[in-house]
């Protein structure tokens, strides 16, 4: 990926929205829970990420995901679409750096459930760049990795190989929590959904969000 294609001067975010990123193992309930937050937060949109692998049951294109073939995606990498890509599973999966640029500049606030390769790329990127994009790392923990596997299990997709692939790399994420700013174990999903609309409107109840607010109303006080 060519960082400098994808965030150079020319597509720097003017953003007064909040890019929360969150990553977990497989069968930690990420998805579910933020597709709670995008249904209670009528101003916060669920980015779709791309990706190469065949929808499941129920699944629709451009609802769940953009699903493309491996040529296209090819194509995107090598233009620089993509603010974060990863292969997981013997799949791609990537965002599109103008879909965040686009939803950022309206105002609002962008839930990006991702695997902890595209979370760290992200990071980089924002860090290296030192763009002006508020950003907020939240990792959801299962409540143990018996109840990972059980999890997976019962979804009936995953081969036995697959399964244990799986909580292998289950492991491997878990020890990239360190670096995130919030870490929520699922082990209830309606508590776990508390504390995940409780990190979400403490973020936004920052100075950094709110001061340009309170200098409208009480601009006399501050002497602004």
């Amino acid at each position: 990926m060519n960082k400098s294609e994808i965030l150079n001067p020319k597509s720097e975010i003017k953003s007064s929205g909040i890019l929360f990123i969150v990553s977990a193992p497989s069968g930690a309930g990420k998805t579910t829970l933020c597709r709670k937050a995008v249904d209670y937060f009528s101003d916060l949109r669920h980015s779709i990420s791309y990706t190469t692998r065949p929808p499941r049951q129920g699944e629709k294109d451009d609802v769940d995901y953009h699903f493309i073939n491996k040529k296209a995606f090819q194509k995107k990498i090598d233009i620089g679409e993509f603010i974060e890509w990863a292969e997981v599973h013997g799949n791609r999966y990537g965002t599109s750096f103008n879909d965040i640029k686009s939803l950022l500049e309206k105002g609002l606030d962008i839930i990006l459930d991702i695997d902890v390769q595209g979370a760290r790329q992200i990071k980089l990127q924002i860090a290296n760049c030192k763009l002006q994009i508020p950003w907020v790392f939240i990792f959801i923990f299962p409540p143990s990795l018996d109840a990972t596997k059980e999890r997976i299990k019962k979804r009936g997709k995953d081969t036995r190989e697959t399964i244990l692939s799986r909580l292998k790399n289950a492991r491997a994420e878990i020890k990239e929590a360190v670096w995130y700013d919030y870490l929520i174990i699922n082990d209830k999903l309606e508590d776990a959904f508390e504390k995940l609309k409780s990190i979400i409107v403490a973020e936004r109840s920052k100075r950094e969000k709110m001061i340009e607010q309170v200098k409208r109303l009480y601009g006399k006080v501050l002497g602004k």
